[in-house]
């Protein structure tokens, strides 16, 4: 499903977990090819990952009036590293406003282990009139 709607994680392997307006899972495993130094999975593959689970929270929780969202802030804290396994994102809507959405993202290694905290602010978009 995340991968129609958003075609950069059918080629970062990301997969849907859960896909509800109250929370979003996505998840991918680790790969050498996604790595910086180290083995290390790069951290803009994180913060892709990340990206994807709040745009796609934020989408869910769309005023009915709304045609999209898109990200305008993204804040992340890196607190791990990921050299193996699976990575998973989990987002929750913070704030579902008229003209922006905050949504909250723990990002997790196989183990539970928090790797990254993301709070981004989604742009509600509207046709033009």
């Amino acid at each position: 499903m995340i991968n129609e709607l958003m075609p950069l994680t059918a080629t970062l392997g990301i997969r849907t977990d859960e896909y509800t307006a109250a929370q979003v899972v996505l998840s991918m495993d680790w790969s050498p090819s996604l790595c910086t130094a180290n083995g290390i999975l790069h951290g803009g593959v994180i913060m892709a990952l990340a990206d994807s689970a709040g745009g796609a929270c934020a989408f869910l929780n769309l005023p009915p009036d709304a045609s999209g969202t898109a990200t305008i802030e993204s804040h992340t804290n890196f607190v791990g590293a990921v050299r193996s396994g699976t990575v998973t994102a989990t987002s929750t809507a913070l704030h579902r406003g008229s003209t922006t959405i905050l949504v909250d993202t723990h990002v997790r290694d196989s183990a539970g282990k928090l790797v990254a905290k993301v709070t981004q602010t989604q742009l509600v978009l509207r046709g033009r009139g």
